[in-house]
């Protein structure tokens, strides 16, 4: 199978990040940004901030997630900080810094984000939709993150308010179908059709 040459590569993925490590290395406002949105999606993520000064925003971001989810290790940079993360956000606005950040976090193996610097990351957070267990992550690729912002507001308008509650139904509903997973599958797309049906 053959992909066209102008389609998006990435493989977008859900990470649970409270069994994960985070290191974010900056704590103006791009770090504020990055932690501001990862900590609302995921409140229980492990998020390690390292940096020299912080600004009033992350303080007050790591009032609110005390304890040993959200650390700030007030000082500058070193390569040893990536050591036991898995991801790694380089967000601060010295590009030489952040390439170091780069260089230490791909020698110990984790991935990193460079803010701001689509070709030198190995993932972005990308906009995200969410109505209860529903989340939807959208990606230019790092086209234009402002356009996946507006995209981001048209689809949470877009979606019904009772999203939660029949993504319950439907759980409880897969829970009780007997058979096998085809006859499974297959039941709940005959249920769920009409949800894509165009209206006359």
């Amino acid at each position: 199978m053959t992909t066209q040459s102008n389609s998006n590569p990435l493989y977008p993925v859900f990470l649970k990040l409270h069994t994960l490590d985070l290191l974010i290395v900056g704590a103006g406002e791009v770090a504020h940004e990055k932690l501001f949105f990862i900590l609302k999606n995921s409140p229980e993520a492990n998020v390690t901030v390292v940096a020299p000064w912080v600004s009033p925003h992350i303080q007050v971001l790591l009032k609110a997630h005390p304890g040993h989810r959200v650390t700030f290790r007030p000082r500058d940079f070193e390569p040893t900080d990536v050591v036991g993360f898995q991801l790694v956000i380089a967000a601060t606005n010295n590009r030489a810094l952040n390439e170091s950040v780069r260089d230490a976090a791909k020698n110990w193996g984790a991935l990193v984000n460079v803010a701001d610097t689509p070709e030198r990351c190995d993932f972005y957070l990308g906009s995200v939709v969410t109505k209860g267990d529903l989340k939807i992550a959208i990606s230019t690729n790092g086209k234009s993150p402002t356009f996946a912002k507006r995209f981001r507001q048209i689809l949470e308008e877009a979606l019904p308010d009772n999203t939660p509650n029949l993504l319950r139904q439907l759980h409880s509903l897969r829970t009780r179908l007997a058979g096998d997973f085809t006859q499974k599958v297959n039941r709940l797309n005959d249920l769920t059709a009409s949800l894509v049906e165009q209206k006359n």
